[in-house]
């Protein structure tokens, strides 16, 4: 498929995006959204607040790979495995986190549930909102319903602009 919006060639990269390009690499999902200045920068400040967030670095991607799956991201998955991986999830269980068929951990299973109940309903039952309170303290409650509306609408974004995968994708588990 066809990007609808064309990453940044190089020559047109201004001062900051080469700074993100060099700490991260040249992902397509910064040359695309960089052709808005203004908001690449203010999203990118808050997408890297939420990667360097209180939220144990597995919570954090087993909620966003549950995300990107049920929003059909192709992108934000193939990112994302990468750093699953490197937070300590298995591939069967990245590849359980879409087919199911896992027995999930109790802390693993409520970190799914949230993910789930979010993009199908844009809250969280009462019993699900407890045991998040039983789990985590309040700012890390708030950064897991921001993380899972912020990879949603990312998807979102990312699907309708057509962002082409990586090619090839980087094998290694992490950003360049």
């Amino acid at each position: 498929m066809n990007p609808r919006v064309e990453p940044l060639p190089r020559q047109e990269w201004d001062a900051f995006l080469t700074r993100v390009a060099e700490g991260t690499g040249p992902y397509n999902v910064f040359t695309t959204l960089a052709r808005h200045p203004d908001l690449f920068r203010g999203w990118i400040a808050f997408g890297g607040a939420l990667l360097r967030g209180l939220l144990p670095d597995r919570d954090r991607e087993l909620a966003i790979l549950r995300t990107a799956h049920h929003r059909a991201s192709a992108y934000e998955w193939a990112q994302h495995v990468r750093l699953a991986r490197r937070a300590g999830l298995t591939d069967a269980e990245i590849e359980a986190v879409r087919s199911g068929g896992h027995e999930w951990a109790d802390a693993d299973r409520l970190v799914l549930d949230v993910a789930d109940e979010l993009c199908a309903r844009g809250d969280l039952t009462d019993r699900t909102w407890q045991a998040v309170c039983e789990r985590y303290d309040e700012p890390r409650r708030i950064e897991l319903v921001m993380l899972v509306a912020h990879y949603g609408m990312l998807a979102v974004v990312l699907n309708t602009l057509r962002v082409p995968l990586e090619d090839p994708p980087p094998a290694d588990g992490r950003l360049r």
